[in-house]
């Protein structure tokens, strides 16, 4: 399998193949409203403003598995984005990114770039994450809020960021990309 063989759903439940994403930068990312991660959405927007129509696609899975931090309906969470902060890429249907229930799309994405660990503020993560999983440096899972992925235009998943990487920091690689 590749990722345009997934399938997922708009935030009103329509089907989108991922293969309507074919030859696209994609930065897929799982979000959450209430997180102190939130504010990123702010740097994600303008890497999707800045290179958009170079061919830089952000798809937003809203997920509530991290402290219950997108609690919201999908409506409201998108009137949420798009009201705060602007946004105006793609917003998916909210999904489990882990767990029986978890996503299929996520279940590839972390099956082609598991953790590596976190970076030095990611720190502060660690009593968090070890509580609800104390084998959490050997799990691919993902650990919390704003976990993103990079894809390249043949669908290659080429790097995993954590919560604690700012989307300012991928936009060199992403410029590679595009």
């Amino acid at each position: 399998m590749q990722i345009y063989d997934y399938t997922v759903k708009d935030r009103k439940g329509n089907d989108v193949p991922m293969s309507n994403f074919k030859g696209k930068v994609l930065l897929i990312v799982n979000t959450a409203t209430g997180c102190g991660f939130t504010p990123q959405y702010e740097g994600i927007e303008k890497l999707y403003e800045a290179y958009h129509e170079q061919g830089l696609e952000v798809l937003d899975f809203p997920c509530n598995q991290f402290g219950n931090q997108a609690p919201g309906n999908d409506e409201e969470i998108h009137e949420f984005c798009t009201f705060k902060y602007n946004t105006q890429f793609d917003q998916f249907k909210k999904v489990d990114v882990n767990g029986v229930n978890q996503d299929p799309l996520w279940a590839y994405l972390k099956s082609q770039k598991g953790f590596k660990g976190f970076d030095l503020k990611g720190k502060i993560l660690i009593p968090i994450v070890k509580k609800m999983d104390p084998n959490y440096k050997n799990s691919s899972d993902i650990k919390w809020n704003f976990t993103k992925f990079l894809v390249d235009r043949e669908g290659n998943v080429v790097e995993r960021f954590e919560s604690t990487i700012a989307p300012e920091k991928i936009e060199v690689i992403i410029k590679e990309l595009i």
